[in-house]
């Protein structure tokens, strides 16, 4: 059982965990008009907190994640709110690769998770329709006090090096900008603040 499997059945009890999806969820919808044509893939969807805000924006929501329990859990609340167009998928995409194409992919808090973020990327592209659309909603770079020192990902983003990266695949960066503020204590025991970018980029 992995980290985020222990913390399934108590994620969705964080306020702040709906805050921050919330204020993604509005960005993404100023930019994606409401389609029923549209699918998408919610990648690293935890509980799917994500994909339920927007649901009634696409014909299809994929919410994917190498979590059973939180896949336990996007289940209970798909079958809950028979939420027919909602489809929770475990997979680890770093392990083995995926097939479907979508119209948009997103994730948020996930990549400074990935080991290796070019490969990443790279299936990124490989899931997306020609014109769709990449959203990434990740931490700017901080001082590694926001996991604390056990912690093994990446430390934050510097958020032109990532946009140059999806500008090397043949992405167009469209929307970059701060979106949210996580508040929360550092392991020093003083309150820190950690804001969040959000990167839109098209194929």
């Amino acid at each position: 059982m992995n980290d985020f499997d222990k913390k399934a059945q108590n994620w969705d009890k964080e306020k702040m965990h709906f805050e921050r999806s919330q204020a993604i969820a509005d960005e993404m919808i100023k930019m994606f008009p409401k389609s029923k044509q549209m699918t998408a893939l919610e990648y690293g969807a935890g509980t799917g907190i994500l994909s339920f805000m927007l649901s009634d924006r696409f014909e299809q929501i994929s919410m994917m994640d190498s979590s059973t329990e939180m896949v336990a859990v996007m289940n209970k609340k798909i079958a809950d709110a028979n939420a027919k167009n909602l489809t929770a998928i475990f997979h680890d995409l770093e392990s083995k690769p995926f097939f479907e194409q979508y119209d948009i992919i997103f994730n948020q808090m996930v990549m400074h998770h990935v080991v290796d973020i070019d490969k990443t990327l790279d299936s990124f592209k490989s899931l997306l329709k020609p014109n769709g659309y990449l959203v990434i909603a990740d931490l700017y770079t901080e001082d590694g006090s926001f996991h604390g020192e056990d912690f093994s990902g990446h430390l934050g983003f510097e958020v032109d090096k990532l946009a140059g990266k999806l500008i090397d695949r043949g992405f167009k960066t469209g929307l970059l900008k701060e979106c949210f503020t996580i508040v929360k204590q550092k392991p020093s025991g003083e309150m820190g603040e950690y804001p969040i970018f959000l990167i839109v980029a098209q194929l």
